[in-house]
């Protein structure tokens, strides 16, 4: 199905694409997967620099989320053969291709916040 020359009817839509729309909201459900992913957008980082650039995740679920999202085709990890083992994650080329949609709500989310303020 070419989603770029037709609408998509969720009222009769193919299972192809409810399964595709149910992908997107588990690989980003939750409180921390799209955080990760925007840090993980700005360079690879280690393990420890992740935890800096997020306050309050813990290192077990910072592991499960980076666990999880490697699992996913979204977080790569490489690990480099040094004394001591260099361990970096960084974004699959599959995820890279996300990053205009992301880029996308987070600019609808900053517009929502300042209307919500006004408010």
């Amino acid at each position: 199905m070419d989603l770029k020359k037709t609408e998509i009817d969720f009222k009769n839509c193919d299972p192809d694409v409810g399964m595709a729309l149910l992908e997107v909201v588990n690989l980003f459900a939750g409180k921390w997967r799209m955080i990760i992913f925007a840090t993980l957008y700005m360079e690879d980082m280690r393990f420890k620099e992740l935890q800096q650039y997020i306050p309050n995740i813990t290192p077990r679920m910072l592991s499960k989320e980076l666990k999880d999202l490697e699992m996913s085709g979204i977080v790569k990890r490489h690990v480099y053969d040094e004394i001591p083992v260099l361990i970096q994650y960084g974004l699959t080329d599959s995820a890279r291709e996300l990053l205009p949609t992301f880029k996308q709500f987070v600019e609808w989310g900053l517009r929502h916040r300042k209307k919500a303020k006004k408010k």
